[in-house]
């Protein structure tokens, strides 16, 4: 069986191609289209459809549109027509308003359409909706290759859930508890960010800032429009206003907001920290009442809030759940893979695959032919190297930045070694350099150490294990013999967001950092995905523009070595 997923409704447009239930290839719109998110979360576009990921997936696969069984995509309309409410909060003609409510179902209307002038007449004859949630819970459970497990989702909204309990058995899941808007953490984090003069987007940078900040001090604030409550959690929507940009009630609250480019003041600091604070007991909250619900051994957990590294560890290491997973992309694009996935498993009556697919490198990868005729229209010269593992750690032993650019791309947010910006960990002023002259972001924002996954328990307190610690999505604590020696990955509260390089998941990479421990003693080396203010690097094209107009000192692409001439 052989099914092609989509999401396209909200951000993150995404496309998944799975056969008889094993991931084959997976990736997100905008590393095609070079535009954040893939597009706008508007109300008029959820027809706009991720061509370039589907067009991709179908020739990696080696499929045409024939051969697809069924189209699974990431949203059910019927269920948002049946439960959806409407805001009296709102902009008329926007979200949560009757008119821009009437403007998102025509929108969803058209995806047939879409379907059909993309890939065929008869394409949306297999079309299959897929409730969000559970497109997010079957992108957990379903890789994961374990028998049954509880199931947390937390995000903005789905098409009125904001949060579901759920459990897998087999190949079955079953919706336990749902949490309905405007109690949302997701659109807490999107408001709050908003807020602090970021976008809507940037949760990670207010994580970041969150280290900085005393929550205590905005906690009776806080308490006016955030509580926990016996059942679960309140959010008070007269004050937050999620579908309008205004801040002037909660300014009354918390002080002025920001705006961009306006100095980060010690308050600004304080509500990241207040708002980490709420959600670390919220989420430790809603694991505890699954538990009670499902006392399973194992917690499967997506959706964009399980992004939240610092909350992440809290619940790896307070929860009641032995055994955490967390995907690669638990963000909206893991929908598009959990869609296929759960359209195979209903539609289909073979038993669950029970082989866990843990890869993250689900995206494209390029021929030696691409790669040569990207560094000739590019003007530039390369070298080959007879071993570029070697010779890329070498260069960050050296004090040098490397764009390193190998193999499949990675499938999430995280760069994972194979679209990655490496540099030297043991020197602060990589961490500043790396900040202005390459990622021309904000000074206070971690950068996250890549080690040896035999070597961790070592450098860093990693508590309990979990498959997920390999995808960057668990802060840990830095022992405190060991924090001097890698500075420029420690961040101000002593914790980094850790990836364990495991020697058969990417073995070139693990070879690079075992010659970079060979050179220096430390089996770590700073990993920042390859970008600049910009999709993560997909093509050898992509590396080579960022690498011409930022301080990188090389690019290796395969075997391909470019330096910078001075």
């Amino acid at each position: 069986m052989k099914i092609l997923g989509i999401n396209s409704v909200y951000h993150e447009s995404a496309a998944s191609c799975v056969i008889d239930g094993q991931i084959v290839s997976a990736v997100e719109e905008e590393r095609f289209n070079r535009y954040k998110h893939g597009k706008a979360a508007r109300i008029d576009n959820p027809h706009i459809l991720p061509l370039q990921s589907i067009n991709f997936c179908l020739r990696d696969a080696n499929l045409d549109i024939e051969d697809i069984d069924f189209i699974a995509f990431s949203f059910d309309p019927k269920l948002r027509q049946k439960s959806f409410k409407i805001d009296p909060i709102s902009i008329p003609g926007d979200w949560g308003s009757i008119e821009g409510e009437k403007t998102f179902l025509s929108g969803l209307e058209q995806v047939k359409l879409s379907l059909n002038q993309a890939l065929g007449d008869k394409a949306a004859e297999k079309l299959i909706w897929v409730p969000h949630h559970l497109a997010h819970a079957a992108s957990a459970f379903f890789p994961s290759g374990l028998e049954e497990a509880a199931i947390l989702v937390i995000d903005g909204i789905g098409e009125n859930a904001s949060s579901i309990a759920a459990c897998g058995h087999e190949n079955r899941l079953g919706v336990l508890h749902e949490i309905e808007y405007p109690h949302s953490l997701g659109f807490l984090w999107e408001k709050l960010s908003q807020f602090l003069g970021f976008s809507e987007y940037d949760a990670c940078k207010v994580m970041g800032l969150a280290a900085y900040g005393q929550s205590e001090t905005m906690q009776a604030a806080f308490s006016q429009f955030a509580q926990i409550t016996d059942k679960n959690f309140t959010l008070d929507k007269e004050l937050l206003r999620f579908r309008v940009g205004e801040f002037e009630l909660l300014e009354a609250l918390l002080g002025k907001s920001r705006k961009k480019n306006e100095p980060i003041e010690q308050h600004h600091k304080n509500i990241a920290a207040a708002l980490q604070a709420f959600t670390d007991r919220v989420v430790l909250r809603l694991v505890e009442d699954l538990y009670r619900l499902y006392p399973s051994d194992n917690l499967c957990y997506a959706g964009g809030v399980a992004l939240n590294c610092v909350t992440n560890w809290l619940i790896k290491e307070k929860g009641p759940f032995k055994n955490i997973f967390i995907p690669t992309s638990p963000h909206d694009a893991g929908t598009a893979v959990g869609a296929a996935l759960y359209a195979y498993h209903t539609r289909c009556e073979r038993p669950k695959v029970q082989t866990p697919q843990l890869t993250p490198h689900t995206g494209p990868e390029y021929t030696t032919e691409e790669i040569i005729l990207a560094i000739e229209e590019s003007g530039l010269t390369a070298r080959r190297s007879i071993d570029s593992a070697i010779e890329a750690a070498d260069m960050v032993a050296d004090g040098k930045v490397v764009g390193w650019f190998q193999g499949r791309m990675e499938f999430g947010p995280r760069a994972l070694g194979n679209r990655s910006l490496l540099a030297d960990p043991r020197y602060a002023t990589t961490r500043e350099l790396l900040n202005r002259k390459v990622k021309h972001r904000e000074d206070f924002r971690p950068f996250g150490p890549s080690v040896l996954a035999e070597k961790a328990e070592k450098w860093f307190e990693i508590g309990r294990q979990s498959e997920s610690l390999k995808y960057m999505l668990f802060t840990c604590p830095i022992r405190p013999e060991k924090r001097e020696k890698i500075p420029a990955v420690a961040h101000i509260d002593g914790t980094a967001r850790v990836q364990l390089v495991d020697r058969q998941l990417n073995p070139s990479y693990h070879r690079l950092i075992e010659r970079f421990e060979q050179r220096t003693g430390v089996p770590i080396i700073l990993n920042t995905s390859f970008n600049d203010s910009e999709p993560i690097v997909c093509s050898p094209k992509d590396a080579i523009s960022t690498f011409k107009r930022t301080a990188i000192d090389a690019l290796i692409i395969q075997d391909f070595v470019i330096e910078r001439k001075n």
